[in-house]
């Protein structure tokens, strides 16, 4: 798993917004800090209101000059429906689904024995480089409040 200052592992997956639409870490360097959010499943309670938050808190992430990316090892096709049942999602929803789990490996979150990743949240900054990590009990609900706390440390 990187830990905190390592650079974080680049990547490149399909968003819910378009089949065609690829979203890469990378595009961000130099521009935006990243959360990532990893979160089990698309369709399940506690991954259903963790989305809905971002998208509630989208103008704070915004002011805090953050992207918020959401990965999971759903299909492409399961994350834009996902998507609509929400009432929507403007911020990208990005499958890990093949090969199954490859990102959630690099970042050292993939549950092997239950083929999910864990739910777990980084923030990358600008160079990089990741600023916060945290592993969260699949059960519990993160709070973003606790982001935006790190976001505030982050040097600009």
């Amino acid at each position: 798993m990187p830990e905190v200052g390592d650079i974080a592992p680049d990547f490149t997956l399909p968003s819910h917004q378009d089949r065609n639409k690829r979203v890469s870490l990378s595009e961000f360097k130099g521009k935006k800090n990243v959360v990532i959010a990893f979160h089990p499943l698309a369709f399940t309670p506690v991954c259903s209101t963790q989305t809905a938050a971002y998208e509630t808190d989208l103008e704070r992430f915004n002011q805090a000059d953050t992207e918020v990316l959401s990965v999971s090892v759903d299909a492409q096709p399961s994350k834009a429906a996902w998507a609509k049942e929400l009432g929507g999602v403007s911020y990208d929803l990005l499958s890990d689904f093949e090969p199954k789990g490859e990102v959630a490996r690099r970042y050292g979150v993939y549950k092997e024995d239950a083929g999910i990743s864990e739910r777990a949240l980084f923030i990358v900054n600008k160079d990089g480089r990741i600023h916060y990590k945290k592993v969260h009990n699949i059960p519990d609900l993160p709070v973003n409040d606790e982001l935006f706390e790190a976001l505030k440390n982050i040097e600009s």
